[in-house]
């Protein structure tokens, strides 16, 4: 079938779409296609179960950044937690766009960044640096209504850890007063980032769900039952029971004990 160029604009081509089926063949079509999807998201945990066995890069070196409350290290971006994600963005004089907006791929990236409180709730930071000054990074957030933590690089840190001249998400993990750097993704799989599934895929512990294949003795916590309204995660705040009865019965209801046979 071919549907006309859009309003009938001159200099356009018709698309050659799919055939019109029937609700049956629309249905038999799809069944197949999931075939292909459920053996993709299989795929895909597998590699983030490798991912989660790679080899770690002890952190040797101290790094600076400004924060809005002054000078912060590495250490610092953690804010507590044992995992770090950071995401080198460009915002920064000779930056097409500043400096009312950052680099339109990074703000695409910053568009699609989840509440990070559901990070928080598996252990897990993301912050974004640039080399911009906090005055600017306050403007831009406030603008643009991003929320994630924004640091200024004043060293050496984005070529060391291959963000200096183009955009990368680096992993950490921090036992104790040792930090190690665990993954780096750049280029198309920048694309992917954003959701709290697609960050926790690429940390050392994952979600933590029990369903995982993860090393010995790594976190994990039965599926579901963690997640809560991002505005109720608080140490103090009341764990409501009736989630975690809702969460059995569509266990049962649908037989998938586990979330990686979907």
């Amino acid at each position: 079938m071919q549907i006309s160029p859009e309003n009938g604009r001159k200099g356009r081509t018709a698309m050659n779409t799919p055939p019109i089926v029937s609700p049956q063949e629309w249905a038999a079509a799809r069944e197949q296609l999931l075939v292909k999807e459920k053996a993709l998201t299989r795929a895909r945990d597998a590699l983030a179960a490798e991912r989660r066995r790679m080899p770690w890069l002890a952190v040797e070196k101290e790094y600076a950044f400004d924060g809005p409350a002054g000078k912060v290290s590495l250490f610092d971006l953690f804010d507590g937690r044992r995992q770090l994600i950071v995401y080198r963005a460009f915002f920064e004089p000779g930056v097409f766009g500043w400096p009312e907006h950052a680099c339109r791929g990074c703000s695409m990236v910053a568009d699609q960044v989840a509440h990070v409180a559901h990070l928080y709730a598996r252990d897990t930071t993301l912050a974004f640096v640039s080399r911009a000054p906090q005055t600017d990074i306050a403007g831009l957030k406030a603008r643009m209504g991003w929320e994630m933590p924004w640091y200024t690089i004043t060293d050496g840190f984005d070529a060391d850890f291959g963000v200096d001249e183009w955009h990368g998400t680096n992993v950490f993990f921090r036992d104790g007063d040792k930090l190690f750097r665990t993954y780096f993704i750049n280029n198309r799989g920048d694309e992917a980032m954003g959701s709290t599934w697609s960050y926790l895929d690429v940390t050392p512990l994952g979600r933590q769900e029990e369903w995982e294949d993860s090393p010995e003795g790594y976190p994990q916590t039965p599926p579901y039952k963690w997640w809560n309204w991002h505005d109720s995660y608080a140490a103090d705040a009341p764990r409501d029971s009736r989630w975690s009865e809702v969460v059995d019965s569509a266990l049962v209801t649908l037989g998938e004990p586990q979330r990686s046979a979907r």
